[in-house]
C-alpha cells in the first residue's frame, strides 16, 4: 500500500511540475549556503549558548498559526542548522504563519545528547505557551516540522505525551501537536542504527544514552518508533535522491505507525535530495508548503 501511495504522490507532483526545467538536486554545500531574514525575537529557554529559539512573527494583527521547525545536521554542531532553517522560516512568515525555529544542544556540546538534547526540545516547545499571548500565537493551529536529525526530534516531541513517568524525559501536560511533518527524518533509532552510523557517523550512546538497571532499553524514551501510537498524524517526506534518509525509512515508520493505529503518509519529492527538503528556493518547496498549510487548515 505504501509503495503504491508513494508512486501516486510522486506522479502527481511530477505532473504539477511539468513545464519547468528540472533543477539539479541540492548538495550539502548548497544547504550550508542557505540563509533567511533575521528573527523577530531571540528567546533563551536556558543558560547554555544553544538553549534558545527564534520567533518569526508575521505582520498583522493575528492570531497567527504556528509552525515549529527543528533543524538537522546529524545531531552535531558541525553542519550548522538554525541559520539554514531561516530560509523556510522567512517564507512561511511572509504567508502569515508564525515560526518557532528551535536550537538545542547537540551530542558534542556540554549537556547535550541524552537527556539534555531532549529536555531542550521539550522546553523550547513548551515555552510557546508563555509567548503566545504577547505575540498573538494561536496554539490551537500548530504544526511541528523537523529535518533529518531534527525529524527524529520533531517526531519524538510529537510523541512525548506517551512517555512513562519513570522516564527522565517525562513532563506533565506537554504542548500538544496534532501533525508532525518529518523531512528526511531518522526516527527509528533501534532499527536504523547502521544507517545512522553510515550517514552521520553517530553511535547510539551519543543519541540515546547508555543502558542502566533503571533504564535497560535506551530506545524506549528516545526513538519515536518505540513510542507508538503517538496520537498524531505524521507526514513523512523524502527526496527522490535522498541517500541520507532514503524513502524506505519513511515507509517503514509509516507501516509501524499505521499498525499501531496512527495516521501516517509518505510523500516523495521528485528530483529532490536530502537538502531540497528545507529550501524555500527548491522546486520541492511548493509540495512541502502545501503540507504545512494543510496541517494548519489554511487554503
Amino acid at each position: 500500500m505504501l509503495n503504491r501511495m508513494s508512486r501516486v504522490l510522486m506522479a502527481a507532483a511530477t505532473a504539477s511540475a511539468v513545464g519547468g526545467a528540472a533543477a539539479a538536486p541540492m548538495t550539502l554545500q548548497d544547504y550550508l549556503a542557505l540563509s533567511g531574514p533575521a528573527p523577530t525575537r531571540h528567546e533563551a529557554y536556558g543558560a547554555a549558548p544553544s538553549q534558545f529559539a527564534e520567533l518569526f512573527q508575521p505582520y498583522g494583527a493575528g492570531p497567527f498559526p504556528v509552525a515549529v521547525i527543528i533543524h538537522g545536521g546529524c545531531w552535531t554542531r558541525e553542519f550548522g542548522g538554525i541559520t539554514q532553517m531561516r530560509n523556510m522560516a522567512g517564507n512561511l512568515a511572509a504567508q502569515g504563519i508564525a515560526v518557532w525555529n528551535v536550537e538545542y544542544r547537540r551530542y558534542d556540546e556540554e549537556g547535550g545528547g541524552y537527556p539534555g538534547m531532549y529536555h531542550d526540545v521539550a522546553n523550547a516547545m513548551d515555552r510557546l505557551r508563555v509567548l503566545a499571548p504577547e505575540h498573538k500565537l494561536d496554539l490551537s493551529r500548530i504544526v511541528l516540522m523537523g529535518h533529518s536529525a531534527g525529524g527524529h526530534l520533531a517526531q519524538w516531541a510529537g510523541a512525548r505525551a506517551q512517555l512513562p513517568r519513570s522516564s527522565p524525559l517525562y513532563v506533565a501536560d506537554p504542548l500538544p501537536v496534532p501533525v508532525v511533518i518529518s523531512l528526511g527524518g531518522l526516527a527509528d533509532l533501534r532499527n536504523q542504527q547502521a544507517l545512522i552510523k553510515r550517514s552521520c557517523d553517530r553511535d547510539m550512546a551519543q543519541l540515546a544514552g547508555v543502558a542502566s538497571a533503571a533504564r535497560p532499553d535506551i530506545f524506549s524514551d528516545t526513538s519515536p518508533a518505540e513510542m507508538l501510537p503517538a496520537g498524531v498524524r505524521t507526514v513523512l517526506i523524502h527526496g527522490e535522491h535522498d541517500n541520507i534518509a532514503p524513502l524506505h525509512v519513511g515507509q517503514d515508520y509509516a507501516r509501524r505507525a499505521q499498525a499501531a493505529g496512527d495516521s501516517a503518509e509518505v510523500l516523495v519529492l521528485p528530483g529532490g535530495s536530502h537538502y531540497d527538503e528545507v529550501a524555500a528556493s527548491s522546486p520541492s518547496w511548493p509540495l512541502i508548503e502545501a503540507q504545512v498549510r494543510k496541517a494548519l487548515g489554511l487554503r
